[in-house]
């Protein structure tokens, strides 16, 4: 499972006055997304809190290719990018259900410590589901 797929209907809070999604909600949409392929590899974030380790966002590069409007029905699909280091990297591709591209993005975490906030390995149960998938 080196990718997930979720469906996402926007809520009306979601959009602005023309009906449009507003970009800041795709941010939420990929983590949502990113929550469910760690759930379906057997992770979840408060796992990775539990043991120590922090996952906070270094860097993500959006390219935003048609708007999602209110009423659309959206696909998130997640994919790990490679075997995770300090860093991982997720790539996305939100389509809606006629599949119209809306928008790409890469984003990566780094596995930190939660104490000291210093970047770390991921926990080695993480990293060795990982490695299955490549």
């Amino acid at each position: 499972m080196k990718n997930s797929i979720i469906d996402i209907v926007p809520r009306y809070a979601e959009t602005d006055q023309m009906g449009i999604v507003h970009h800041s909600n795709y941010l939420i949409y990929m983590e949502q997304a990113r929550l469910d392929w760690l759930d379906a590899l057997g992770f979840s974030y408060q796992k990775m809190e539990d043991s120590g380790v922090l996952l906070p966002v270094y860097q993500i590069d959006i390219k935003y290719k048609n708007p999602i409007k209110f009423g659309d029905e959206i696909s998130v699909k997640t994919t790990l990018k490679n075997l995770p280091t300090t860093r991982v990297v997720f790539e996305y591709e939100i389509t809606k259900k006629d599949g119209s591209l809306c928008a790409t993005a890469e984003l990566t975490l780094v596995f930190t410590d939660a104490k000291t906030f210093r970047p770390r390995k991921p926990i080695p149960e993480f990293l060795e589901k990982c490695k299955t998938l490549f």
